[in-house]
């Protein structure tokens, strides 16, 4: 704490103070306030939480002053008064998605982590994602492209994407200058903001990707990878042979990731009896040059193998959606966290005027 003025009390440092340097790295050396601390008991149970100075932690296995671990080296094991250990920590990214406020499911770290190894998302990539979500993927395009790179993130909810940008921004300490967030439609989108040829990679998380190929094929340099993220075999089937029906990309690969941890205590090695199983689908496929065509198919498709009828609702792939009331709660605290250098969420398309203007948070 500060001194203050004279005949004044001590001036607090701010709660949500702008970070110099992104993300982890502008997180190095001993607790501060304003940073996020894990703290692990004994029984492996996990409690995040930001540093304040008025905090206060309380649990059945131990509590603390936040003053009490302002100063103290990351790794510390903090012994509480009433003989609890505690462990303390920074959370890692895929901890903090686990605990941040969510509108949307998330992409847990297995995926996350398929989504950048196998789309190759380099230092200085140009990203085109779609389904912002909570800003789970978000935050791991992000660290892969770095400051050098360009992300231009379309999400169709204002809400959801307030919910997005204020977990992005608090995970980075502030606006992440990669990155761009507009809400609207995919194609109406791209169509106003992204030339021909001009994006490297297209990460789509969203119920009906294959009505977006086209508009993907138009804004792909030529070998760029289109990603696509999907919960159900249905909406595998349909993206795949939209892809190779379209005649503007290679043949997709198509998988999923199932993790399985281990209990290893001496001799005693065995499986953990539960599994992170299936939560979705990845499939990729590569941009051909203009003029090109696939490569011929060894074995023609199956017989109705392709169907354009049908309007798709979340409901028909039992996609689980948050209730208003919850959005509203979640965004309200989201709002009152984010920095005060913040992303803006931008409109996709401009106004009637013409004008591409800034939409600013209704607190503002």
């Amino acid at each position: 704490m500060l001194p203050g003025p004279r005949g004044a009390g001590p001036v607090l440092p701010p709660r949500h103070a702008t970070q110099e340097v992104l993300g982890q790295a502008g997180r190095r050396g001993p607790f501060r306030y304003g940073e996020r601390v894990q703290v692990t008991d004994v029984k492996g149970a996990k409690n995040t939480f930001q540093l304040d100075p008025r905090g206060y932690f309380q649990s059945v296995r131990g509590s603390f002053h936040h003053r009490d671990v302002v100063g103290l080296d990351e790794g510390t094991v903090l012994t509480t008064d009433s003989g609890h250990e505690l462990l303390l920590l920074r959370p890692l990214l895929a901890d903090y998605v686990l605990s941040m406020p969510r509108g949307a499911q998330v992409v847990y770290a297995k995926d996350s982590g398929q989504v950048i190894a196998m789309g190759d998302i380099f230092p200085g990539a140009r990203v085109l994602e779609a389904g912002v979500g909570s800003g789970a993927l978000t935050m791991n395009l992000l660290s892969a492209v770095g400051e050098s790179g360009h992300l231009l993130s379309i999400e169709r909810r204002a809400d959801f994407a307030q919910i997005a940008a204020s977990n992005v921004d608090s995970w980075f300490g502030r606006h992440h200058p990669a990155w761009e967030l507009r809400t609207g439609d995919f194609a109406e989108v791209t169509a106003h903001h992204v030339p021909d040829a001009s994006v490297d990679r297209v990460v789509l998380d969203m119920l009906a990707p294959w009505e977006n190929i086209e508009e993907s094929a138009r804004v792909l340099v030529p070998g760029g990878l289109f990603l696509a993220y999907v919960a159900t075999t249905t909406q595998l089937s349909r993206t795949v042979e939209a892809l190779r029906h379209s005649l503007l990309f290679t043949e997709p690969e198509s998988w999923e990731s199932m993790v399985r941890t281990w209990n290893v205590d001496g001799l005693s090695v065995r499986p953990d009896h539960r599994m992170v199983a299936h939560t979705g689908f990845l499939l990729t496929a590569r941009r051909l040059a203009a003029g090109s065509r696939p490569l011929t198919r060894k074995r023609p498709p199956a017989r109705g193998a392709y169907d354009d009828a049908g309007y798709w609702e979340p409901q028909d792939v039992r996609e689980r959606t948050s209730t208003d009331r919850k959005v509203r709660r979640v965004l309200r605290d989201c709002l009152a966290k984010q920095p005060q250098d913040r992303t803006p969420v931008l409109p996709g398309t401009p106004d009637e005027h013409g004008e591409d203007t800034t939409r600013t948070n209704e607190h503002d």
